[in-house]
């Protein structure tokens, strides 16, 4: 993979100035490992990579509108799915980059399991925009603890962390990234059982836009190499299995 790499590299590196612009949009869960691995793709900032965060919903939104990303990175794999056949995805060009995963968070208390969840409000994201929201709903669903009226919905995973970080909200569903990247003591979090909900399996997809830059076809292959594979799971992901591209 390395050797394929750096290959590929040479290959494009000397046409990377002619377009030497870059502009992703992340899903809001994975605003920081993203900033890092742009750090490590371009150590000496030569090139112009612009980062834009929201839920992976209102970006699906915006790019459907014209907005102009080069790049997608999904909390999810519908909305590139959605993307690559309604035509503003290069086909072919969508793969499994992370595997998200939940926590219950509650800063004040040492949950063991999800019989420990209060009665009392619940922090969420949005689960018609947020793939983790859509996840903690399908877990509170399956235990019979839905109760909206008890919920507190950020629009995003990281308003939600938000909420909660500041004291507003005692608990949430969270996603398990953010605790280990903020250092949030393990003693004051607990896995949710994946069996609970659909898999948060986080895809990129490449968009028309970006078609013919090789700024872009560098950092996604940058994406597949081990450096990037071992970020990703410092930031509290599971790799995407060898980052093999999705079926189609």
């Amino acid at each position: 993979m390395l050797t394929r790499l750096l290959c590929t590299l040479c290959l494009i590196l000397p046409n990377l100035a002619m377009a030497g612009s870059l502009n992703l949009a992340v899903a809001a869960n994975f605003k920081q490992p993203l900033e890092r691995l742009v750090r490590q793709f371009d150590p000496e900032q030569q090139h112009q990579i612009a980062i834009s965060s929201a839920s992976t919903g209102v970006l699906y939104t915006q790019i459907r509108q014209g907005a102009p990303f080069d790049i997608l990175l999904a909390a999810d794999s519908a909305r590139p799915e959605r993307l690559e056949q309604e035509g503003p995805g290069i086909a072919g060009s969508r793969f499994t980059y992370a595997i998200g995963q939940l926590a219950l968070w509650q800063p004040k208390g040492h949950p063991d399991s999800l019989k420990d969840l209060l009665d009392a409000p619940l922090a969420i994201a949005n689960p018609r925009t947020a793939p983790y929201g859509l996840a903690a709903q399908q877990v509170l669903k399956a235990l019979d603890r839905w109760q909206p009226a008890q919920q507190v919905q950020g629009s995003n995973i990281a308003q939600t962390f938000q909420f909660i970080h500041s004291g507003n909200v005692p608990q949430g569903l969270v996603a398990r990234a953010q605790l280990i990247q903020q250092s949030i003591p393990p003693a004051q979090w607990v896995l949710v059982d994946p069996e609970l909900h659909q898999p948060i399996e986080q895809q990129l997809i490449q968009l028309q836009r970006s078609a013919g830059n090789p700024l872009a076809d560098a950092f996604i292959e940058f994406l597949h190499s081990a450096e990037a594979r071992q970020l990703i799971e410092q930031n509290g992901y599971v790799p995407g299995k060898g980052i093999t591209h999705a079926a189609h």
